[in-house]
């Protein structure tokens, strides 16, 4: 058996092969997929075979396939350009007689009116209508897009409200892909994954609690919020598309609940308040 993780250059398709060798799947049954691949030679150097490719370079994703028998297929990060990079993947991985493929996705991806949501719907939609048997894998919000040691000097600011948000760090996350990708028989082709709910006040008030410092929550309108995002570096579309998560996000389509992470994991999620502190440390 031989599985492809695609994105295995960026963090979250990283730790996914680290989870994949932790469960004992063979290095060399192991293919990473990436754009810069330099970025895991030491990957290539434990024995996982690393290739090339793009998701805007069909030929490339055809020759990374080749021979494999699943795909942990991990969303592109060009919010924009998903769609057609998607079914890039798609092509190339029925072109290749892929049984499997595990893809991430977003929460409540099929019913959210997230900005965010829509590329993700439309890949599940032409993952089913591939004919692949697929498995999504809508992933709540990672800890790590809060700068929380920024925040004990700045504090968290966001467009959420009062919206709990359901929280898990990316490796409990890949962890759980991991899990789901090399599973022979799973009984969900959906798994809304997330962990523990918290609103971003309560998020601030367990970084104060943890590092003695008053850490505060500024709430701001989506439209306020997209202009701070935009004083801070990151460029306007993306950070419209940020707000916009948040506005959902006040109306709860970023609370997962914990139990299909849960199921996955096999195990119970890590509490919130031992995530913060580890991110803290």
């Amino acid at each position: 058996m031989t599985i492809v993780v695609t994105g295995a250059t960026g963090n979250f398709g990283r730790l996914a092969v680290e989870a994949l060798l932790r469960r004992g799947v063979p290095a060399g049954q192991i293919v990473a997929v990436g754009r810069g691949v330099e970025k895991i030679q030491d990957l290539a150097d434990r024995g996982v075979v690393v290739r090339k490719a793009s998701y805007d370079d069909p030929e490339s994703l055809r020759a990374a396939f080749a021979g494999a028998d699943k795909l942990l297929f991990v969303s592109g990060s060009e919010v924009g350009q998903r769609v057609p990079q998607h079914l890039n993947v798609i092509a190339a991985a029925k072109d290749a007689g892929i049984s499997k493929i595990a893809y991430t996705s977003a929460p409540h991806a099929d019913t959210s009116s997230m900005i965010l949501a829509g590329e993700h719907l439309a890949t599940e939609r032409a993952l089913t209508e591939s004919g692949i048997p697929s498995v999504f894998l809508r992933n709540g919000w990672y800890l790590e897009n809060y700068d929380l040691k920024g925040a004990l000097e700045h504090g968290l600011y966001g467009a959420a409200g009062e919206g709990k948000i359901s929280i898990a760090t990316r490796a409990e996350l890949a962890e759980a892909a991991a899990a789901a990708v090399v599973a022979d028989g799973i009984d969900q082709q959906v798994y809304e994954l997330g962990g523990e709910g918290v609103t971003l006040g309560e998020l601030a008030a367990e970084v104060s609690r943890q590092s003695g410092r008053d850490v505060t929550y500024t709430d701001l309108s989506p439209e306020k919020y997209t202009e701070f995002l935009v004083s801070v570096g990151l460029p306007e579309a993306f950070a419209a598309v940020l707000a916009d998560s948040d506005k959902g996000a006040s109306a709860g389509a970023l609370y997962t609940g914990t139990e299909d992470l849960q199921k996955l994991l096999g195990r119970p999620v890590t509490p919130l308040a031992d995530a913060v502190r580890a991110a803290l440390a």
